[in-house]
């Protein structure tokens, strides 16, 4: 191994992302390889000589095409994925040459402050609390499980109890109230906390997809327990907001941690028009939120904010006799659940740079503006029925069977049909959801290269679809 031969893999690795990028407007968005396929390509047996690295790029670009969804396109409409904004893909590319581990100021001093000043600059944007801590970790599962990690720290400490020193074992009990709505990573997370998922109770939503404060304040009532109150700003199907500015007062009263999984519905705090949606966001005690949606950095790029500095840094804090102390420098260890670490504000430090202010809020407001047009398009075609117009960014169709006599069942079936077939067009992409017991065509716009265009053309292969699926 050279310098000579990294420069040679690096060049091809450029060559085959440069024509990636420039072709993934034209490639079908859906795979069109099968499993079976790319298990014969990549399943190599490990020789025991090596391979050069520039041949072994080549051969892992050769062997998985077809297998990677085309999720950068703007007609990409499937879970809440955004593409990646040029700055922010340069910058991850310097992340790995840079070869940094970020997990203390004295490990890279320049990735440190990039953290420190990218944290600042996100907490502005969503209008939290000055005081606030922040932590950059690998999405919004990561930032579920180190706020709620805070959240116990705190609960218990306040009953006496130090989690970190005498664990879970003879601690006073928790529980975590919830909406019917949350992501599944909220269960994930209070799984991982030890916490278990039998301390969860779920509040009933109303017609909009949001906790009724009345439940929550009966809830909170019944019982003095140490508690965690989960909200949402932007749920997974219609992007629903719990009300905030009446929850959080309610929860306070009882002494209850609020906790805000804003995975995308954060960023309407940065854009003007829609900023009313999470009107009382501020008032909660911790906050998710994940940059590969809505700001469109590449994966790995999550968010934790917590009100509480001290009750955050409580729970993960670690000083090893080797590590060096930095002084008033900001160490990321403190702060995350990870040791060793990439620098992953940097993607977002650039997209942000990129962006600025205005151009995050008018990414917002055109993704808002393009779904509501999709899901309306789709929505007109013959056989195709609108279940939600979006409020922001997430819509949902479903597509019911016109034979005599069809009920929900055949209505699921053809809409899970619809969304197959579009998928195998490869002009555009979108996930299946079941929603209040029906199976719908989920519609999520939230990248930087959707257009116009793309909706048009979205809308036809739809069209396309329904008149092959009707004549067949």
């Amino acid at each position: 191994m050279s310098v000579e031969d990294g420069r040679d893999a690096l060049a091809v690795a450029y060559r085959a992302a440069e024509h990636w990028l420039a072709s993934v407007a034209d490639r079908s968005i859906g795979t069109t390889s099968s499993m079976a396929e790319l298990r014969e390509r990549l399943g190599k047996p490990l020789a025991d000589l090596g391979v050069p690295a520039a041949k072994v790029i080549e051969e892992l670009v050769q062997d998985t095409d077809g297998g990677l969804l085309g999720s950068g396109s703007g007609r990409f409409f499937g879970w809440v994925i955004g593409g990646t904004l040029p700055s922010a893909l340069a910058a991850d590319w310097l992340v790995s040459a840079w070869d940094q581990n970020a997990a203390i100021h004295a490990c890279s001093p320049a990735e440190a402050i990039i953290e420190e000043v990218t944290g600042e600059w996100l907490k502005e944007l969503f209008g939290l609390p000055e005081e606030a801590s922040f932590a950059f970790v690998t999405g919004t599962q990561a930032a579920h499980v180190t706020c709620l990690a805070a959240a116990r720290h705190r609960l218990l400490d306040r009953a006496g109890w130090n989690v970190e020193l005498d664990g879970l074992i003879g601690a006073p009990s928790m529980r975590v109230l919830t909406g019917s709505e949350r992501h599944g990573s909220v269960d994930r997370a209070v799984r991982m906390l030890g916490l278990g998922t039998r301390c969860m109770e779920t509040l009933p939503c109303d017609s909009q997809g949001r906790i009724v404060p009345e439940a929550l304040d009966e809830a909170l009532s019944r019982s003095a327990m140490p508690t965690i109150v989960v909200l949402q700003a932007g749920d997974l199907n219609i992007g629903a907001f719990d009300p905030f500015a009446e929850l959080v007062p309610i929860a306070k009263r009882h002494g209850a941690w609020v906790h805000v999984d804003g995975a995308f519905g954060l960023w309407v705090q940065a854009c003007p028009t829609y900023r009313h949606l999470a009107a009382g966001i501020e008032l909660a005690d911790s906050w998710t939120n994940d940059g590969h949606k809505w700001l469109n950095t590449p994966f790995d790029c999550g968010y934790a904010i917590v009100r509480d500095a001290k009750a955050h840094r409580g729970a993960f804090s670690f000083e090893a006799s080797y590590a060096q102390s930095s002084g008033r420098a900001r160490d990321q260890i403190e702060w995350n659940p990870e040791w060793s670490r990439r620098g992953r504000a940097l993607p977002t430090y650039a997209a942000l740079r990129e962006l600025g202010r205005d151009g995050v809020s008018k990414l917002i407001a055109r993704s808002c503006d393009h779904a509501r047009a999709l899901v309306s398009g789709i929505g007109a075609l013959p056989g195709a029925r609108v279940e939600w117009l979006p409020t922001i960014n997430q819509g949902l169709v479903r597509f019911l069977d016109p034979a005599a006599n069809s009920g929900s069942a055949d209505h699921d079936r053809r809409t899970d049909e619809v969304i197959a077939r579009v998928a195998a067009a490869g002009v555009a992409f979108f996930s299946g959801t079941t929603w209040r017991g029906m199976r719908c065509m989920r519609v999520s716009v939230c990248n930087w290269r959707t257009d116009s265009q793309d909706i048009a053309l979205t809308v036809d292969a739809v069209r396309k679809v329904l008149t092959d699926v009707d004549s067949a």
